[in-house]
């Protein structure tokens, strides 16, 4: 009873030292290939409007008559992942930014929310 409990023990340890060491890693480079993506999509949809930097500077920015949004923003970096998520489906009324439901999958709104919050991250009001 004692050496199959040692071997448990044994293999629990095993199992624990695994996820500690190789886990994190995964997750690095999962977040890595997601904010590369991100980053693609941004520059394609995005960048001409809101600038490289995220600061709504972009080539076609001067244009605009509502300017676009300041990634670096105090209401902009305030706004939750959810709030991003709508503006990015739906748009914004009366503005130059129109929703991307039917252009960008889930998978890619949420790369690009990625990416944008890597340019800009997220800080709460308090």
């Amino acid at each position: 009873m004692k050496k199959e409990l040692r071997l448990l023990s044994l293999v629990i340890f095993v199992i624990s030292w695994g996820c500690i060491v190789l886990w994190p890693e995964g997750v690095r480079a999962q977040q890595t290939t997601m904010i590369s993506a991100g980053e693609t999509i941004y520059r394609l949809h995005c960048l001409r409007c809101h600038g490289k930097a995220g600061d709504g500077k972009g080539p076609d920015s001067f244009a605009l008559i509502v300017p676009p949004t300041d990634f670096h923003s105090p209401e902009s970096t305030a706004k939750s992942e959810f709030d991003l998520r709508a503006i990015v489906i739906w748009g914004l009324v009366f503005s130059p930014m129109h929703g991307w439901w039917d252009r960008l999958s889930s998978e890619e709104i949420r790369e690009v929310i990625g990416y944008i919050r890597q340019l800009a991250p997220y800080q709460p009001r308090i």
